[in-house]
């Protein structure tokens, strides 16, 4: 944070213990940053590379809907919801520790992954994939957080902002690239894979190039409040995610029922933990910080519709429109193309323009999904890859201006000394969104598939993610005027 007090005189030279504190900062290098950009997009990419491979792993499987939801869902769920204990567990035993633990962990969950012989152990893979996932990201900004300053701060988060986006759309790029390449008649294992040395050369970077950080106070892990959060999440992600896929038996609803009770409690625990001296899980008093507070409320529908629409697309594509993999992935570069090149402009457009920025890419992704449903409308079912391009790049160009910007607004206040659960809590928060967004969205396309058809089930969908971009944009308004 910047500092606001205005010197009457001529300022005295540090301490001698400031700057003992000033040369002890250790400071990321470009090629740890890259090293940790890289480390953050695994997770990321993983959340999403299997959507084009899910009817291949069908195929070979016979996993049937309900189980193919559980690939996707077991990742997500258990990746949400150890994200702030693995940012606690960074501030406490050292972060880069943690990142190499994570990188090493999440290499052999994706082995697992991709030699798994049945559905289940496919399943239960997954799991512990996510569960290493969650080891790994709150590393990332925790180190960013402690390890940079100023312009070079500001640089580095939209650039992980711009990593958070681009690795989601990449991920369906790749995996259609991967499944169709069927590399040494790997099929859909190669998009698990293909981890495993991209891990190994992350961690050996990491090894040489990420600086060790820690907070300066670490606290005890909070046990009630990580049971408390586990179960909030769990009884609203999974019946959410797989209540439709199995029928929605007695079970979905009853844990449902338990949820609004699990997260109050939750809420009143961690209340009492920080008012009585303990430090939570979550502690409350991130939310009494505006811009956290006003980030979170926007990342949160924006996260929403994004899952939702990237689940719609890879299933529209190759059901309606009867893409291949290859043709369903590289339908969806203009739009990664856009974003990463709008989330580099962004720094300079905020250090002009502030939260304006934000508001024009909310505008700029709600013309791009009208533009979107306008082509499907008029061109379906004849629409060619090149025919979806422009739709998709002004969709790009509107979420990488947004994204990046609003994780900064999110981090930019914190205290170094909780940047390791600042930062969990904020990738709980937008991944809790997309799985929210597969499983609501999500849910209404294929609800609506046997009755409307692809065409119009899509349609519906889209135009449902529109409205939830028109409500982010008055959230915008919001936002702090001047973003640091």
């Amino acid at each position: 944070m910047s500092d606001t007090r205005v010197p009457t005189t001529v300022p005295a030279a540090p301490s001698t213990a400031a700057r003992h504190r000033a040369a002890a900062t250790p400071l990321l290098t470009p090629t740890g940053l890259l090293t940790v950009l890289l480390g953050a997009a695994l997770p990321m990419i993983d959340f999403f590379i299997v959507n084009v491979a899910l009817p291949t792993i069908d195929h070979d499987l016979h996993a049937g809907p309900a189980m193919l939801e559980m690939v996707v869902a077991g990742y997500g769920v258990a990746y949400a919801m150890l994200l702030v204990l693995g940012g606690r567990l960074g501030d406490m035993a050292g972060r880069r520790r943690l990142f190499l633990w994570g990188l090493a962990t999440f290499g052999l969950t994706s082995l697992a992954c991709g030699l798994a012989p049945d559905a289940w152990t496919l399943v239960a893979a997954r799991v512990a994939q996510g569960a290493a996932s969650a080891l790994l990201l709150p590393q990332v900004l925790a180190t960013i957080q402690a390890t940079t300053t100023g312009r070079g701060r500001a640089k580095a988060l939209s650039l992980y902002g711009g990593t958070a986006g681009v690795s989601s759309a990449v991920g369906q790029v790749l995996g259609g690239l991967l499944v169709s390449a069927d590399l040494a008649g790997t099929g859909w294992r190669a998009v698990f894979l293909v981890n495993v040395p991209i891990a190994a050369v992350a961690w050996l970077l990491a090894v040489r190039t990420v600086p060790e950080t820690r907070s300066p106070r670490p606290s005890r892990v909070d046990g009630p409040g990580t049971a408390l959060l586990a179960l909030t999440l769990i009884t609203l992600l999974l019946p959410l995610t797989e209540g439709r896929a199995a029928g929605w038996p007695l079970w979905s609803w009853l844990l449902l029922a338990v949820f609004p009770f699990a997260a109050l409690a939750f809420v009143l625990f961690e209340r009492h933990a920080e008012r009585v001296g303990r430090t939570p899980l979550v502690p409350p008093s991130l939310l009494r910080i505006p811009s956290v507070r006003s980030g979170l409320a926007m990342l949160i529908p924006f996260s929403i519709g994004f899952g939702g629409f990237m689940f719609e697309v890879a299933v529209a594509l190759q059901s309606g429109l009867h893409y291949g993999p290859l043709a369903a992935g590289v339908s969806l570069a203009p739009l990664c193309i856009a974003y990463f090149a709008a989330s580099l402009a962004g720094p300079r457009l905020v250090q002009r323009f502030g939260r304006r920025v934000v508001i024009a890419g909310s505008l700029i992704q709600g013309t791009g999904l009208l533009a979107l449903a306008l082509t499907v409308h008029a061109g379906w079912p004849g629409i060619s890859v090149a025919g979806l391009a422009p739709s998709m790049a002004v969709l790009g160009v509107g979420q990488g201006l947004l994204l990046p910007t609003v994780m900064r607004i999110v981090l930019s206040e914190l205290p170094t000394a909780q940047a390791g659960v600042g930062g969990g809590v904020m990738v709980t928060t937008q991944q809790s969104g997309l799985a929210l967004g597969v499983a609501t969205l999500g849910t209404l396309f294929l609800a609506l598939l046997p009755s409307a058809g692809v065409r119009d089930a899509l349609l519906a969908a889209l135009l449902a993610q529109l409205a939830i971009v028109i409500g982010t944009t008055f959230l915008a308004l919001r936002l702090p005027r001047a973003v640091r």
